[in-house]
């Protein structure tokens, strides 16, 4: 054993002559051979076999953050965070696993997806698959019959990862809902407004919110002739229809889930339309849907919404869309997407959707689920897909090659001639008592060019300099990082001149 911990010290101390060569940039042949004295040595010490091999990575499906990565997201969770403040939303938060009774049978065909965890001491335990059952669950435990909240929170779900897309099976949602009895339609259009601004705020590009609901959809099956027991299942075979064709999805259905195929034409003859409040109007008239009383109240309801997304200013946004189904089985009333719009190649073509960036509906039953005298308590919310707008900022971003802040300190130290550190220190301390971010380099002499150097690579924007002279003047130099103008700022005036010049909000650019 301490023969080996020699021969290891001896890799060590070569492996350190090797990397000092290459930094004083020594000639390739004195390089060379000290790497082959190093190769030398590695082979005589050979395999640890006491030593267990293994692959550094993160586990599938899941990724680590770098600071520039992390600065873009807490400026799009900024923008979120505000905008759900600004609409009066308190915040909670829930564990990170449930129990596993609490989750099963809520998410129908996606319930597969969820991650169960082993037997911890008597309790079956599941990761959360989302924020909202969690949050019903909430309600029912401590009898809550009014809030309207907001969670931002990691959720893990056992999918086919596809991370250039923005999909992993860790990942973050951000929810908002609104729990109360209140008047038809005006907490839903509320959530499609909040839905709107914060898509707009973030300037990803132009999107379409997708509108449904859900009783529109079940009287449409049953007019059509679908069996109850499979209400759900051909639901879910709707839902695919932003992804595949209708060829593809009524395969499936009659295939896969045993659909007579002239109930599947009937389906595709409602399922292919979408428009607006016009196309309410029309459904409104249809002679079987009409005579259909779920199928008429979600109608109904739809008109209501439209008059108040005219009101909001924001009806242009939206598209009632019978394809849209949402997988899953706990909404029972509106239900809504947003989806990214790609430009059209040719002139007098439609936008294509590429991908949901948004989501939400009504689902007034699932309280109801949790409360031991099955008391129901109305919700309507929606979810951000923050990783796939991660996803998208960071393409743009590194398709304009902007650089992007990590840090957001205002002022850097900096001294101007030797043996001035605790005079540096001295006013650091001063500027960080008085609430200024600020910096300085952990060198007791440090040049000034290297001082200002790190300025420009971390986009600090001015930098405080002591020199002897200024000292006597009681006076400190403030300089401007971009345009190099420099002003002298008596030191009690300092806090404020810095406050003035930075009052601009962090930017990641």
């Amino acid at each position: 054993m301490a023969e080996r911990a020699a021969q290891e010290e001896l890799v060590r101390l070569q492996g350190e002559r090797v990397r000092g060569l290459k930094q004083q940039k020594a000639s390739a042949e004195q390089i060379e051979e000290e790497v082959a004295k190093l190769l030398k040595l590695k082979a005589q010490l050979g395999p640890d076999e006491g030593k267990q091999k293994f692959v550094l990575k993160t586990p599938k499906g899941t990724r680590d953050y770098s600071p520039r990565q992390m600065a873009v997201r807490e400026k799009v969770f900024d923008v979120i965070v505000s905008c759900f403040k600004r609409h009066g939303a308190e915040v909670i938060d829930t564990p990170v696993f449930e129990l596993k009774e609490t989750l099963t049978g809520k998410y129908g065909e996606d319930s597969k997806l969820i991650y169960d965890l082993k037997d911890q001491g008597g309790e079956l335990l599941s990761l959360r698959y989302d924020l909202t059952v969690p949050f019903a669950r909430y309600l029912a435990m401590n009898k809550l019959t009014n809030i309207k909240r907001y969670h931002i929170a990691k959720v893990y779900r056992r999918d086919n990862p596809a991370m250039t897309r923005g999909r992993y099976r860790e990942f973050y949602q951000c929810d908002f809902d609104i729990a109360g009895q209140f008047d038809p339609m005006i907490p839903d259009a509320e959530c499609l407004k909040i839905m709107c601004e914060i898509l707009s705020s973030l300037q990803i590009g132009d999107f379409l919110v997708k509108v449904n609901d859900r009783r529109i959809l079940d009287g449409m099956f049953a007019i059509c002739g679908v069996p109850d027991s499979k209400f759900r299942t051909i639901c879910s075979s709707v839902d695919k229809l932003d992804k595949v064709s209708w060829e593809e999805v009524k395969n499936e259905m009659v295939g896969e889930k045993g659909l007579a195929p002239e109930v599947a034409d009937r389906i595709g003859d409602y399922v292919q339309q979408h428009g607006g409040v016009s196309l309410v109007e029309q459904l409104l008239q249809d002679p079987e849907l009409s005579q259909n009383k779920q199928a008429l109240e979600g109608l109904g309801d739809l008109k209501l919404l439209f008059e108040y997304l005219t009101l909001f200013g924001i009806a242009d946004k939206i598209s009632f869309d019978l394809s849209l189904a949402r997988g899953l089985d706990y909404y029972t009333g509106v239900i809504y997407e947003a989806v990214l719009l790609q430009t059209p190649v040719r002139a007098g073509e439609e936008p294509l959707g590429v991908g949901s960036v948004a989501a939400g509906g009504r689902y007034d039953g699932l309280v109801g689920m949790f409360d031991p005298k099955g008391r129901k308590v109305p919700c309507v919310g929606l979810s951000i897909g923050v990783e796939r707008i991660f996803s998208i900022v960071e393409q743009r971003l590194e398709a304009l090659e902007e650089k992007v802040r990590t840090t957001e300190t205002q002022v850097l130290v900096a001294s101007a001639q030797k043996k001035l550190l605790e005079e540096r220190l001295r006013l650091v301390s001063e500027l960080w008592d008085a609430g200024i971010k600020a910096e300085l380099l952990y060198k007791k002499n440090p040049k000034l060019l290297n001082q200002l150097q790190y300025c420009e690579e971390a986009g600090i924007p001015l930098v405080a300099i002591i020199g002897e002279q200024e000292l006597k003047d009681g006076v400190i130099k403030l300089r401007s990082v971009a345009s190099r103008d420099e002003v002298d700022v008596r030191r009690e005036d300092l806090v404020e001149e810095i406050k003035r010049r930075t009052s601009q909000p962090f930017c990641i650019c």
